[in-house]
């Protein structure tokens, strides 16, 4: 089976699994309001239909590097992938990048409304924790709390969200190459860090193995936010299915901008092979992690 076959595989077991946990509950309480509310709509249509699922993929991997079946890793990746959704609904609105495009069709807080956008980003960030920590996620309470804390500080202020305050604050003052680096660990790379970690701690993996996935993960994610860079300066709107050149317009604080598009290029070409090094110990068994580095920085949308 060829890499992306795989990962369209993964994706459709995820797209799979989010339906499920996204789907209306006829049986509940809060039945009449899903009828009188746009908000779960707003949830399902912010979570399902579309994306690479690219962080619940490593996640799976990375488990399976330690004999963790997918469907045993299946709920926390879907969890992972809700603060995605939900980082998605919020970096769109009008006080964030304000974008009206994602993934080829209106965002969140277009086809609903600002206040709907909103509570259904604060809903997939709640429903993400209430996966994360439910039993049939994780038999063993130990691993569930862990999982629990580092999802958590993967996505708040000290991680994801913190970065994003420092993409905001970057519009207002020019950010150094090594300032825009640590701002893109954080609000891109925290999450793929959890992908690597997460698995690691479903696992049950050892130090060294850990902290050769969290070096895998950081470099990995440098690269992705890198290539994500590249594209909106030179790639195709309706390839990517939204916007390109909204980082130069407003001024963000990208290294394509600080390095040059050259620059960038020789820089995401080394952070590839530093994740496909970090993950030597492994060997053959990280195939899928290596591939997953090279298609990212290959990509074309």
């Amino acid at each position: 089976m060829t890499f992306r076959t795989e990962m369209d595989r993964v994706a459709e077991l995820v797209e799979k699994r989010l339906s499920a946990l996204l789907a209306p509950n006829a049986a509940a309480p809060e039945a009449d309001g899903e009828t009188a509310s746009p908000l779960g709509e707003a949830m399902r249509y912010a979570a399902l239909g579309g994306g690479k699922r690219l962080r619940p993929f490593l996640l799976i991997q990375s488990a399976r590097l330690f004999g963790v079946t997918e469907q045993s890793s299946l709920d926390t990746a879907c969890a992972l992938e809700c603060i995605h959704c939900y980082s998605l609904v919020h970096d769109d609105l009008p006080a964030m990048d304000d974008d009206a495009l994602r993934r080829g069709r209106p965002t969140v807080h277009i086809a609903f409304d600002e206040a709907t956008a909103i509570l259904a980003g604060d809903s997939l960030l709640t429903i993400a924790f209430e996966t994360v920590s439910a039993p049939q996620c994780q038999d063993d309470p130990a691993i569930r709390a862990e999982l629990t804390y580092l999802l958590a500080k993967a996505s708040g202020w000290q991680g994801m969200a913190l970065g994003q305050a420092l993409d905001l604050a970057a519009e207002q003052r020019p950010f150094s190459p090594d300032e825009t680096t640590a701002m893109q660990k954080l609000k891109t790379g925290a999450l793929f860090r959890f992908a690597c970690e997460g698995g690691a701690a479903l696992g049950r993996a050892g130090a060294s193995s850990r902290t050769a996935l969290v070096r895998y993960a950081d470099a990995f994610g440098q690269a992705f936010q890198l290539a994500d860079d590249l594209l909106d300066a030179q790639g195709d709107a309706a390839a990517m299915g939204k916007a390109t050149s909204k980082d130069a317009e407003r001024g963000k604080a990208t290294l394509v901008g600080l390095l040059g598009v050259e620059g960038a290029k020789a820089r995401l070409a080394g952070l590839v092979a530093e994740a496909e090094e970090a993950l030597d110990p492994f060997g053959e068994k990280a195939a899928r992690l290596i591939e997953a580095a090279r298609f990212v920085a290959e990509r074309r949308s």
